[in-house]
């Protein structure tokens, strides 16, 4: 058997995953989700900015929340000091007189503290919590609060993309995270997401006194906390209109590193406490398939970028034994121009070549749902010729930490 044919159940699935994207789409959930306008209700409200050692972000974060379009008496924001070792509590002491603002300071302990300490000290009736490297639109809190109007609903997410992109690596993680708009508003249509990312995801409070404080989750309490809401049959929302911007990481390094944590925390979380997710009828499209699809996404980008390898050794190998028999100086003569009709065309070519075109499409798709700003072309570009070499890169050091029980720190 070709190692190509153990690609295609891959390719099929990733093929039909996004053919199911692409119709919930068009679902009339999806569309209404679409069709939803920012109300008038202003329930009181509390965003928690945890910060350890962002006194380069934070000033910019906390302004940006300052001029939300919101009722000043009915929003609060609660900066929280983590032990911070950096400028972070003179750059917070800025806004000590803005009645808005309260600020915590306490001996550092992970971010899942640092938003504990803060809701404890609150009794609004929604929970908001920002990265303090992030920045939002002035009516994304006006997008948000709607989708809390099902009493079902525990937390809602936001529309997340890379603050202005500079590097191909960056503008590779934008198209990335526009995708990821694409998937979460067709995900809370079926009530099928797993994670409540750190950049402007927001919770009903009463819930969180119901089933408790965040947790450390294996470094992604957002995630865990997301779990453990679907476990406790709630359901999570998305406002696709509520923009927000988050710095992406400009080195490699760093990005394999942040991803890392996030693919390990993934496994550890549904592969522990949460592995009866997986599977789970009862649970509807998110036991059934959404959690299934991203282990498999795990195996099958490992097992192309594994084969990318191979054929790559292969034909190099192949290439110096056919020139060790042709005179060098017939190597470096101009020869006739490439005759395409001769070009290699395989299934497996023509599926991997769809699969990329519908994950394309829905990166644009993303940009649209949102009305995000900016020029896509070179996040289309990057994200066509990089992710697929990067991405593995992560997935296979976090199969690794997870296989042998390796602990590595975020900071």
């Amino acid at each position: 058997m070709s190692p190509e044919m153990l690609a295609y159940p891959f390719l099929f699935i990733a093929i039909f995953f996004e053919s199911f994207v692409l119709v919930t789409l068009l679902s009339k959930p999806a569309r209404a989700a679409r069709a939803r306008t920012a109300g008038t209700e202003t329930p009181s409200v509390a965003i928690v900015v945890p910060c350890y050692n962002e006194a380069a972000t934070v000033a910019g974060t906390c302004e940006t929340l300052l001029a939300l379009e919101y009722p000043k008496d009915r929003l609060e924001i609660i900066l929280v000091d983590d032990g911070s070792t950096d400028a972070t509590p003179s750059a917070m002491a800025c806004f000590a007189d803005n009645p808005q603002v309260r600020i915590i300071r306490k001996e550092n302990g992970g971010k899942h503290t640092a938003l504990n300490a803060a809701i404890a000290t609150t009794g609004a009736e929604i929970i908001g919590c920002l990265d303090a490297d992030s920045f939002v639109e002035p009516n994304a809190l006006r997008e948000i609060i709607p989708c809390f109007a099902d009493p079902k609903v525990a937390a809602v997410t936001a529309a997340m993309s890379v603050h202005r992109p500079k590097n191909l690596l960056q503008h590779m993680q934008n198209a990335e995270y526009i995708f990821g708009i694409t998937l979460r508003h067709v995900f809370a249509s079926v009530n099928g997401l797993y994670v409540t990312p750190g950049p402007f995801s927001f919770y009903r409070h009463s819930t969180l006194k119901e089933i408790g404080d965040f947790r450390h989750g294996h470094q992604t309490e957002d995630m865990e906390m997301a779990l453990r809401i679907q476990q406790k049959g709630y359901k999570i929302e998305n406002a696709p209109y509520a923009r927000v911007y988050t710095k992406a990481p400009e080195t490699v390094f760093k990005l394999v590193k942040q991803r890392t944590r996030w693919t390990t925390g993934f496994f550890r979380n549904i592969l522990g406490e949460y592995r009866g997710l997986v599977g789970n009828r009862a649970h509807g499209v998110l036991g059934m398939l959404v959690l299934p699809s991203a282990l498999i996404a795990v195996g099958s980008g490992i097992l192309i970028f594994s084969m990318m390898v191979f054929d790559l050794v292969r034909n190099t190998v192949t290439a110096l034994e056919i020139r060790a028999g042709i005179p060098m100086s017939y190597t470096l003569l101009p020869h006739s121009s490439i005759d395409w009709f001769y070009l290699p065309v395989s299934v497996y070519v023509l599926l991997g070549a769809s699969t990329l075109l519908a994950s394309l499409s829905l990166i644009v798709a993303g940009k649209r749902i949102s009305k995000t700003p900016g020029n896509l072309a070179l996040g289309l570009i990057s994200y066509t010729f990089l992710y697929g070499l990067i991405a593995p890169l992560w997935l296979l050091r976090a199969t690794a930490d997870v296989t042998f029980g390796k602990r590595r720190t975020w900071r």
